[in-house]
């Protein structure tokens, strides 16, 4: 397996998919990482509080855009 350390410089847009992914258009560094010994081999993501504070904004607004393509519950109170 390859590993990367990734920073992420630029959130620039965000979307979902039908079959649930969701898809995020960024400017990253993206640098090979060597692993540690002793320690499993993984890449790395960071990124500026501010930056973490926009990925949350993104994925609020796609989580509501896949709830909105729901079906809604024929269950519950009848009218």
């Amino acid at each position: 397996m390859k590993t990367h350390q990734i920073e992420i410089q630029k959130f620039k847009a965000a979307s979902n998919t039908n079959n649930g992914l969701v898809m995020f258009k960024v400017d990253a560094l993206v640098s090979p990482k060597q692993p540690l010994d002793g320690i499993e081999p993984s890449s790395v993501i960071s990124l500026t509080e501010a930056n973490a504070r926009v990925l949350l904004a993104l994925l609020k607004t796609q989580i509501a855009e896949f709830d909105a393509k729901k079906p809604k519950s024929r269950h519950g109170r009848h009218g």
